[in-house]
């Protein structure tokens, strides 16, 4: 399996490779992804391994060399496969002087004792849905309703029937504030979330590349909940949501949702990813830190797919080792003070 460079021509259809990749790609080793992810201090690198796809994001840490993250990469469909692919790949990754890659394939969590029998090493996540929920919008749009747990259809249509409403809007500058005051004021005292900056040039970036959509639900002619979903290949990914603190009607964001969801479907996605959940062993404990998320999601399916998540494939063992007992806490901290914004 050689490893090379991408070619200019690869990289302009770089997309269509990547969905045509075992896994059927992911929307985050897209290659506006890539390029957002440069506004943020990564290098993107294009490879092919024979005919897979690969996304690689270097940073690098001064004394040590380059670090690799391939983003729900590599888009691979087994452990067998993915160690074929580190065992070609590392040693092309040492000659560009890099010391580690951390992989995220969205492999089954049943998989981590392989991962680590192979050496690999546990990391936390960088993109959050280590655990996710999906909904297979296969179906015709009524089945699909009709299949939805009672609490989520309950919602759908008692927020239709209060009046609100649902539009898909553009991704202006104007809207962009609105929606990014929705999460900040969601995440508020919850989580941290990124700049403005950042969310608006990513909104627009796959607004302007045609795989994303910005939604707002609307009450008495106010926003009262907003989205932001994107297509890519035959998945929809939901990836950010939020609505006002003060509900006033009940219901909206789930209509938000199924709008969102019967996008998804006019633009050929079969599986609808919500993107984030507590693991399906605490889905239903109350004190798990995305109990709430987890409750809305479970609205619109119960099925909740655990990955691997995040593992470290050494080829420095002295780096590495350098690497994670201090140098990316320095450089999270540096970077931090110098962007304020998220490292990874």
């Amino acid at each position: 399996m050689p490893i090379r460079f991408a070619s200019a021509d690869e990289v302009s259809r770089w997309n269509d490779l990547i969905i045509t990749n075992p896994d059927g790609g992911n929307v985050f080793s897209s290659y506006e992804f890539a390029i957002q992810k440069e506004t943020g201090g990564y290098k993107a690198h294009f490879l092919m391994a024979d005919d897979l796809a690969i996304t690689a994001l270097e940073k690098s840490a001064p004394g040590l060399g380059k670090f690799w993250y391939l983003p729900k990469g590599p888009n691979i469909t087994s452990d067998k496969a993915l160690f074929s692919v580190l065992k070609n790949l590392g040693p092309f990754a040492k000659r560009q002087g890099v010391f580690a890659i951390r992989t995220e394939p969205e492999l089954n969590r049943s998989l981590q004792p392989s991962l680590q029998d192979h050496g690999m090493f546990k990391a936390r996540p960088i993109i959050p849905n280590p655990s996710t929920i999906t909904l297979d919008i296969t179906p015709g749009l009524d089945t699909i309703l009709t299949n939805l747990p009672q609490k989520g259809r309950y919602a759908i249509k008692r927020a239709e029937r209060e009046g609100a409403q649902v539009k898909l809007v553009k991704s202006t500058d104007d809207n962009c504030r609105i929606m990014y005051k929705l999460l900040a004021d969601t995440a508020e005292g919850q989580f941290g979330i990124r700049s403005f900056k950042y969310f608006q040039a990513f909104w627009q970036r796959f607004e302007t590349a045609g795989s994303g959509q910005l939604f707002f639900a609307y009450y008495d002619d106010q926003v009262v909940a907003g989205a932001y979903a994107m297509v890519y290949g035959k998945k929809s990914t939901y990836k950010d949501g939020a609505s006002i603190r003060k509900r006033t009607v009940y219901g909206a964001s789930h209509l938000l949702q199924w709008e969102v969801v019967k996008w998804a479907k006019s633009h050929g996605a079969t599986l609808h990813d919500f993107c984030g959940s507590p693991p399906s062993d605490e889905i239903d404990n109350p004190d798990h830190k995305l109990h709430g998320v987890g409750l809305f999601k479970t609205g619109f399916s119960k099925n909740v797919v655990d990955y691997v998540g995040c593992y470290d494939f050494v080829i420095s063992p002295t780096k590495y080792k350098i690497w994670i007992k201090f140098a990316e806490k320095v450089a999270h901290r540096i970077h931090y003070y110098r962007h304020h914004d998220s490292y990874y």
